[in-house]
């Protein structure tokens, strides 16, 4: 190969023809490069926007149909509740309403009107009034009474759905077990909504079917190009439509997450299920494409359009491939016309050469061209020579950072996804009871953070902590992750808190190389007699707000070490008495910590001066007028620590009680 190269380099040093007609080939292939590259850039975009407009409006389409069903579906339903409200003493009328929902709207797949057990007592345990499309029947509807010991529909979930909930709803798919029995299943979703007596009280449920083979149909339908195809998931991601039918409520969007790390797919699931629309561009079956997808109605339901990126191209790749074929003939073409040009031109050149082989085989009688001259070619072969030696040195250098760059911002994406698998991202739901005024928040400093908290009711007894862990960034939130997942292990065993913070301890200290820690505040309150059991590990001692008293710190007598500095440590724990009728915020130093643009901290007095002003709000209200104090000091400067709040607040059945009463 060197060879080669040497004796193809001599033969264009050799001419200087061939070396000008060489360069100038080269300059106009450049140039018309660039000319093509910036046309295939613009029409490549240009036909990205098509696609991506074409599949949008017809996913938009297919969409609105589909939801001129379900918006017809729920009508329905919602007009025939208040003919069922109306009858509740008439109970073989509900066969009435639920055959006459099914005449009224065919592309219903059947109607129950279903209701609580012995609600009618002459009916026995089970009454629901139920009415579906049949083949067998003349008039194509059956209608029977379905309810038995062996069909229990109060545990389904069209029934305890809308129980549970108190308001309407649309069940996941699931299939019919009807039709299931005789071999044929149908998949269907129901519309479940809960009827009440004049007194306000839950007695059934009317829920309407409606099949998904429609739906599976037109969203099938929709096909922008010939090998694209349609999707659609539940609330929790289980694919209801594929064209791999394998999948259909067996897998859902996450399932090739669990084997393959793919945080893409990971996105675009999430957004399905958030109910959001958008486009995204993924690997997907090994091949690129384009991801389209939109929620459906109400449903909590989300249709996809998959589009391979080679179907959207196909025309253009078929345009470029022709065009840089011409390209390159056109340029064997000029090639050829530019070297019989150049040559014609510098035909004096060769004559001088040819004068000069003579002179210097000894023929001095001949007269001889003046050739002692410096002329733009001999300053154009030194100046290129330079400029190409330049050129190679910037490129080596380029080259160089380019990778050193791509290694560091590879190595960043890596410990990002890492870091991001490890981050608690949803905390349990905050208490819906009577006795308990519970809520929390958590914003990091940077795009994660060390603060955590948590807590989970166990045996009528609250379990929760608070902690802030040494550094920001990504190592204190694998160290928050860490323990926060400790803290619900341990804690779920229904240790005391000193066993807790012990035991994690002792799981942290092993092993710690970096030497990081955490500051932590565990608690667990009997919820029947306000006793609170804590220990507090180096963390601040909690806000405490007694009705009718100032807002002041919890007296703490054991100020335990950090968890994680050392195994060998012992923990002290201390008791209140009774917490009912206080109001307690736990928080991080992230808060009376907090900086404005002159240095100056939020501080501990103007802490307890805001929780004064907050006396009888409610713990979601304490923590946003927290919040915006906060904001309001740092006045624009960027936070300087992680903040985490947690407030709670008791019923008091008694008079409060204060410090030293506890």
């Amino acid at each position: 190969m060197k060879r080669l190269i040497k004796k193809v380099i001599q033969f264009f040093r050799e001419s200087f023809s061939r070396s000008l007609t060489l360069f100038v080939a080269l300059m106009a292939a450049a140039v018309f490069f660039a000319a093509l590259a910036f046309m295939f850039a613009q029409s490549r975009a240009a036909i990205k926007r098509e696609a991506m407009t074409n599949a949008t409006q017809l996913l938009d389409n297919s969409l609105q149909r589909i939801n001129a069903i379900l918006e017809r579906t729920e009508a329905a339903t919602e007009n025939t509740l208040w003919l069922v409200k109306r009858h509740l003493n008439t109970p073989d009328s509900m066969f009435v309403y639920s055959r006459g929902i099914i005449e009224s709207n065919p592309f219903l797949n059947g109607c129950s009107i279903a209701f609580e057990p012995y609600f009618f007592e002459e009916k026995g345990r089970y009454f629901s009034a139920y009415s579906g499309v049949s083949e067998e029947e003349e008039d194509g509807i059956q209608t029977i009474q379905e309810g038995s010991d062996e069909y229990e529909y109060f545990y389904m979930d069209w029934y305890a759905l809308s129980k549970l909930l108190d308001h309407p709803a649309w069940t996941e798919p699931f299939l019919d077990i009807v039709t299931a029995d005789e071999g044929t299943a149908d998949m269907i979703v129901s519309y479940c909504v809960p009827i009440k007596d004049p007194d306000g009280d839950f007695v059934g449920v009317i829920a309407t079917d409606l099949s998904l083979d429609w739906l599976s149909n037109t969203i099938s339908a929709v096909k922008p190009y010939p090998n694209s195809y349609s999707m659609m998931i539940s609330r929790n991601g289980t694919y209801f439509v594929h064209p791999d039918p394998t999948k259909l409520l067996y897998e859902s969007i996450f399932t090739e997450t669990l084997e393959k790390d793919d945080p893409v797919r990971m996105e675009i699931g999430l957004a399905m299920v958030n109910g959001q629309e958008g486009v995204h561009k993924a690997k997907v079956g090994g091949e690129h494409c384009y991801i389209f997808y939109k929620p459906i109605g109400n449903t909590g339901f989300s249709a996809a359009i998959v589009c391979p990126e080679k179907d959207i191209f196909t025309g253009f790749n078929r345009l470029q491939n022709s065009v840089i074929a011409i390209f390159l003939l056109g340029m064997l073409l000029m090639l050829f016309v530019l070297a019989r040009i150049i040559r014609k031109q510098l035909q004096p050149l060769k004559s001088l050469a040819a004068q000069t082989e003579t002179i210097a085989a000894g023929e001095f009688d001949k007269s001889l061209p003046n050739v002692d001259r410096i002329d733009e070619i001999g300053s154009l072969y030194q100046s290129f020579g330079n400029m190409q030696q330049s050129l190679v040195n910037y490129i080596e250098e380029t080259k160089q950072t380019t990778a050193a760059k791509a290694s560091i911002e590879n190595e960043l994406k890596v410990a990002s996804n890492i870091q991001m698998s490890m981050v608690p991202r949803i905390f349990p739901p905050f208490p819906d009871r009577e006795d308990i005024d519970l809520y929390a928040c958590m914003m990091p400093a940077k795009d994660v953070g060390g603060d955590l908290y948590d807590f989970f009711i166990e045996n009528d007894c609250l379990y929760f902590c608070i902690g802030d862990v040494s550094g920001k960034g990504v190592p204190a939130s694998l160290f928050m992750a860490v323990t926060r997942n400790i803290f619900r292990i341990i804690a779920q065993q229904r240790y005391s808190p000193e066993i807790i913070a012990s035991k994690i301890n002792h799981t942290l200290s092993a092993d710690n190389d970096q030497e990081m820690f955490v500051t932590m505040f565990i608690g667990k309150i009997n919820l029947a007699s306000g006793k609170m059991d804590f220990c507090n590990c180096g963390h601040n001692p909690p806000v405490v707000h007694i009705p009718g008293k100032s807002a002041d710190f919890l007296p703490v007598k054991n100020v335990n070490a950090p968890l994680g500095i050392m195994d060998s440590l012992s923990f002290k724990g201390e008791t209140v008495a009774d917490v009912r009728g206080w109001q307690m915020l736990f928080y991080t130093d992230g808060l009376n910590e907090a900086e404005n643009p002159d240095f100056e901290l939020f501080g501990n007095e103007r802490l307890l001066a805001t929780m004064d002003k907050l006396e009888g709000c409610s713990s979601a209200e304490t923590i946003k007028q927290l919040q915006e104090a906060v904001e309001k000091h740092r006045a624009g400067a960027a936070p300087s620590d992680d903040l985490t709040l947690l407030c709670l607040k008791m019923k008091q059945d008694q008079p409060a009680k204060d410090f030293s009463a506890a």
